[in-house]
């Protein structure tokens, strides 16, 4: 049965205006076309930007920490080539170190004699201090290139290189400041090895800046970061990010990323290094792009809106006239006023609709391609800004190899002009010959793997500049498959540096086959894995070749080396050398370096240097023993005045026939004893100043003290006083040379009397005293006198040579002395302030064990 027209939903529809509905019915259906648009094409716009911000993020951070690390690599570069200078090892070729308990480092605040010259370094942000240190890691002179005194914590610079090598880059903390220490071992003219030159430069603002040179400093902020307390430690714009701040307080202002010094690991500190990016600079974009899209959506709502309502209204119009001609046929045809809906006029007036509503929807679709096509080229023109600011050259070539991008950077090293290139040259033209068949190799390998298979490995060839000169780069390629092509781009980067430093590296790699003196490395087992031409006399002494292994003596010691983790050093004697040998473990690796040195002649030097002291000790007790004259022949008067008065009186006796047998007897015993004495004395006297070879015997530091004593009485009385000799009850054994000995403490003695002239007679006291300390294992003579004293200037030169507070004297008695008890393997010590007296103490290692 047809189906009327007319009902009670038509009646109410029909009693509202045709315009009115048809705009209800366009603004419905607008509004349905905005929140469907509200809820996708915000949402796309977002992952569309979030994804293209993270990929800038991420791809700045990795830049600005490879030029931080560039930068630092300059700083090793740069301290290398000062440890191995000309200048410094010629300056450490005459360069003694004495080991002391303190030393006391020379500071420098104008450029040192064994730095090279200012220009190696002038590329640089100035470093703070260069030290100079020992093998053992203490101190021994300080360049100070800066305001600031060196800190606290670098003065035993040894506890930062704990437990192997000093070479290498350390990033630390000091004081609560980042640091950047560069070590580097440093040797002689010679070879040997005098300990490590340090570069000491603090990460601040202006290190930070430098490190990012050719980035404007608005864009971009770097900083260095405690990773356990989160604070930032410096930052190269100190006015925006303070030191000492949180990283949450930057947070709202900035884009933060944080990356770890993975180069560092060996680090006590966990220090990161932070990129932030300013959200200002972001959300100015972010909010002109969503300005733009907004205006878009309500463009075209409003369109949708107005087209739609528009339709309608005529579709409605044009429908009631068709309904008014059926119902005018109806009536006419049927003669009833309900007239009916053919199908097929039905379908006619649907066709019509929809073919306007896909006419709007493909007008939508259009207005979206435009504004993606939008975002597309702010994201291509972001991408472009990247790349420009990219340190490496970047160059996108196509299937055939013509050049379609070509960065600034790229402009710059190959010296052509981006218009000259792009889309009229080929990659060729910027390699060597030589290199193209391996360029299209990697090219061919590109296009056959999967984008996500292709690694990023790197090779090594040979371009050529616009003025034909050649120079290395390291190339990588990645190849992009587009819709209808596929395109390769080309990351090169220039390594000219890199194999500068290379080539410096090898060529001292080959320094060890050029040296003079032995070099040999040994693994763990005693195999000679290693020996240079001059190590030959020391193969035929162990009688071995390379690849053999050492005696057992010697494969013994390699272990023991090993096991304590120390250095050892010997002397071999083969024929008319003498050769000193350091044997140093590397055990990460499982070998020993075995450095030699041929001393013959510095031990025919050091005997000609034992003669030269013995004649000059000599001297000096000739020297001691004149001034002593008249002592020594008052006391050799008293025996002699004896013998005569008894050899007076035995003659008397006789020439009177006396017959007092006994007492002729008894004055004949008196003579002989007083020629017994006096032949003492002059036996005596005789040991002390005779020349004779370095011979040391155990003796009783009590005998040797009164021995000496002995000499001085004379002295003693002439002064008014009696020496108070305060020995210990048992004897103290000790191996000396009880000359050099003796002599040592007749000088000390003699000076304690000279110095009490200065002081009235009833003041004057002399004390020499005995005893023990360190459990025994020391025995110490005190020589105290209650003399005027010396002030601590006097003090600082009193054992300098040719020093002396007597107007007779020649300063070389206590430097005499100091060289004695040091020979002895003891020392000399000295208390004394301004009329307070003066304390002389010596001491010497007990020789209890050997008895």
């Amino acid at each position: 049965m047809p189906i009327p027209i007319h009902s009670r939903r038509l009646d109410f529809f029909r009693r509202i205006p045709m315009p009115v509905l048809a705009i209800m019915v366009g603004l419905a259906c607008g509004f349905v076309a905005w929140v469907v648009l509200e809820q996708i094409q915000p949402k796309a716009f977002r992952t569309v930007f979030s994804q293209e911000l993270k990929g800038r993020l991420d791809q700045q951070a990795r830049e600005t920490l490879i030029r931080f690390e560039n930068f630092v690599a300059v700083h090793a570069s740069t301290t290398r080539l000062l440890a191995n200078h000309r200048a410094l090892s010629n300056y450490l070729e005459p360069v003694y170190w004495f080991d002391a308990d303190e030393i006391i480092p020379i500071l420098y605040f104008d450029t040192p004699p064994w730095l090279a010259d200012e220009t190696l370094w002038e590329s640089l942000v100035t470093p703070s201090h260069i030290l100079l240190a020992d093998k053992h890691g203490r101190l021994r002179e300080i360049f100070q290139a800066g305001p600031y005194n060196l800190p606290k914590e670098l003065k035993r610079i040894s506890e930062l290189y704990q437990g192997g090598d000093r070479g290498g880059t350390f990033i630390t903390t000091i004081e609560e400041k980042p640091y950047l220490l560069v070590s580097q071992n440093v040797d002689d003219a010679t070879g040997t090895e005098m300990g490590s030159l340090i570069m000491i430069a603090p990460i601040d603002a202006d290190f930070l800046s430098a490190s990012q040179q050719g980035v404007p400093s608005g864009d971009v902020v770097v900083g260095i970061l405690d990773g356990d307390e989160q604070l930032f430690l410096a930052s190269s714009d100190p006015e925006r990010i303070i030191a000492g701040q949180h990283v949450r307080s930057a947070v709202d202002d900035y884009l933060v990323t944080a990356q770890s010094f993975y180069e560092y690991e060996g680090s006590t500190v966990n220090l990161q290094f932070s990129t932030m990016i300013p959200r200002s600079a972001v959300e100015v974009i972010r909010e002109r792009v969503e300005a733009i899209e907004r205006r878009q959506r309500v463009v075209a709502a409003i369109t949708f809106v107005s087209t739609f309502t528009l339709v309608f209204f005529l579709l409605s119009e044009r429908l009631n006239r068709i309904l008014r001609r059926i119902s005018r046929f109806s009536r006419r045809a049927l003669g009833s006023d309900q007239p009916f809906i053919e199908q097929g006029n039905q379908l006619f007036v649907l066709e019509d609709w929809i073919r306007q509503f896909i006419y709007l929807v493909r007008e939508a679709r259009d207005d979206m391609r435009r504004q993606h096509e939008s975002e597309m080229q702010e994201s291509e023109a972001l991408k472009r800004a990247i790349m420009e600011a990219a340190l490496d050259s970047i160059i996108t070539v196509d299937e055939s190899g013509m050049i379609v991008e070509f960065n600034a950077t790229a402009e710059q090293t190959f010296g052509y002009r981006r218009a000259e290139v792009v889309g009229q040259a080929h990659i060729s033209m910027i390699l060597d010959k030589t290199c193209h068949p391996q360029f299209n190799q990697r090219l061919e390998h590109c296009l056959r793997l999967p984008e996500e298979s292709q690694s990023e490995a790197r090779v090594e060839m040979n371009a050529v500049k616009v003025d034909g000169s050649r120079f290395p780069i390291e190339l990588a390629i990645k190849s992009l498959k587009l819709q209808n092509r596929t395109v390769f781009t080309v990351y090169m980067h220039d390594i000219t540096n890199r194999k500068v430093a290379e080539r410096e590296i090898h060529s001292l790699a080959k320094f060890p086959a050029e040296s003079p003196s032995p070099v040999l490395r040994v693994n763990r087992p005693g195999v000679i894995l290693y020996a240079n031409p001059a190590s030959e006399p020391l193969l035929q002494y162990w009688g071995c070749g390379l690849a053999q292994t050492l005696p057992f003596y010697w494969r013994n010691r390699i272990a023991e080396v090993f096991e304590s983790g120390r250095d050892w050093e010997t002397e071999v004697i083969y024929e008319d050398h003498i050769f000193s040998l350091l044997l140093t473990p590397v055990i990460d690796f499982g070998y020993v370096n075995i450095y030699g040195r041929d001393i013959t002649a510095v031990r025919q030097a050091e005997s000609k240097a034992r003669e030269h002291q013995q004649e000059l000790v000599h001297v000096c007790r000739l020297s001691t023993m004149g001034e002593m004259a008249t002592g020594l022949a008052h006391e050799l008067n008293q025996p002699l005045s004896a013998i005569a008065n008894f050899a007076s009186g035995c003659a008397r006796r006789l020439q009177s026939s006396s017959d007092d047998v006994d007492s002729i007897i008894y004055a004949l015993g008196q003579i002989n004893t007083q020629a017994s004495r006096a032949g003492e004395i002059i036996k005596r006297l005789r040991s002390l100043v005779g020349k004779q070879p370095p011979m040391r015997t155990i003796a009783d530091m009590n005998e040797l003290v009164r021995e000496v004593c002995s000499f001085v009485e004379f002295e003693a009385k002439k002064a008014g006083l009696v020496i108070e000799q305060e020995l210990g009850l048992a004897e103290l054994p000790v191996r000396v040379d009880v000359v050099q000995v003796e002599q040592v403490l007749l000088n000390l003695t003699r000076n304690a009397l000279e110095a009490l002239l200065d002081v009235p007679e009833e003041e004057r006291s002399l004390v020499v005293r005995t005893g023990c300390t360190d459990g025994g294992n020391t025995v110490l003579v005190e020589v105290v006198d209650s003399g005027v004293g010396m002030d601590p200037a006097t003090l600082r030169h009193l054992f300098q040579p040719f020093f002396t507070t007597k107007r007779s004297g020649m300063g070389m008695g206590l430097v005499i002395s100091q060289t004695i008890i040091e020979d002895h393997n003891g020392k000399i010590e000295v208390v004394s302030s301004k009329g307070q007296g003066t304390k002389f103490t010596v001491k010497l290692p007990s020789s209890h064990k050997e008895n």
